[in-house]
């Protein structure tokens, strides 16, 4: 598979997030400005009935001055017969927050009343909160976010929770963590550990995360933890590299997304490019476990 938006003149899709609704695939993803920078970033549809081939539906229109600048970067959830996204406004950078929305259809989204749901808290980042994450774990929905040091230089991950009420209110979220769950430690990851995938596998937390800012290359690496917050790598090594010189992802493989299917096969979707950002293509692999280990299938 390899799935770009060429609707704006460029070829041009990002952060992927999968569902499996009403008897298709959905595919979330980040869709850029065109060539001029017109525009700005907003969140594209593409449908599916074998993971494979992809059909781009539509972009999700803006709403709210919170969306004013543009939307992106979202994480998905299916849950009480509804497809919730969780997704980042764009274009404040400072402000950038997570913003919520469900549907029924999974294309026209009502949002959140209490938009935007989870900032970043405490004096160890920034405020700003980006690429959402979220996961069902022991009764409640983790979501995962990147967020920065107070001077805006280090990228890493935090945590917060809500009750499963569907509804995902601001007031609802507690942030679990009062420094960074998991920051850049590995030469290979830079200044920058951000967009969370997360799974439940065998009652533990798998975090696949992407290292290194775009390009420098970012790569993937995966993290464990048993509660949610805690988390411990389990490589010190990209787990999915950037390709060889040459190869379509050869500037990097990178924003992975984590997704379990029907027949409880799994697959990591990951975006990638060889021109330094010109091009952005989105393409995935299948993964397994074997003893609390993944391993890339074939």
């Amino acid at each position: 598979m390899m799935y770009t938006d060429v609707s704006r003149g460029r070829n041009m899709a990002k952060d992927p997030a999968v569902v499996f609704f009403q008897g298709k695939y959905y595919m979330y993803y980040s869709a850029a400005p065109g060539l001029d920078g017109d525009g700005g970033w907003d969140i594209g549809i593409a449908v599916s009935h074998d993971l494979e081939h992809w059909e781009k539906v539509c972009d999700i229109a803006r709403e709210g001055e919170w969306e004013l600048g543009g939307i992106c970067a979202p994480g998905a959830l299916v849950y009480d017969g509804k497809v919730h996204i969780f997704y980042q406004t764009y274009g404040d950078w400072l402000h950038a927050a997570i913003c919520h929305a469900y549907s029924e259809d999974g294309i026209h989204f009502i949002r959140n009343q209490t938009n935007p749901i989870v900032r970043a808290e405490g004096d160890w980042n920034n405020h700003r909160a980006i690429d959402a994450d979220v996961v069902e774990f022991q009764g409640m929905l983790y979501l995962y976010f990147a967020t920065r040091d107070p001077k805006g230089e280090i990228q890493f991950q935090g945590v917060t929770r809500c009750p499963l009420d569907g509804i995902f209110a601001r007031e609802n979220w507690q942030q679990c963590c009062t420094e960074p769950i998991l920051k850049p430690e590995l030469s290979w990851e830079q200044q920058c550990i951000e967009a969370a995938a997360t799974i439940v596998q065998d009652g533990k937390v798998y975090m696949f995360y992407a290292g290194a800012y775009n390009n420098c290359p970012q790569q993937i690496g995966v993290a464990v933890s048993e509660d949610g917050i805690h988390f411990s790598r389990l490589m010190d090594h990209p787990f999915l590299p950037c390709g060889k010189p040459g190869e379509w992802n050869a500037s990097e493989s990178g924003h992975p997304y984590v997704f379990r299917d029907l027949d409880n096969r799994i697959y990591l979707f990951f975006q990638g490019n060889n021109d330094n950002g010109q091009s952005w293509y989105l393409s995935k692999t299948e993964i397994g476990f074997c003893h609390g280990m993944p391993y890339i299938i074939g």
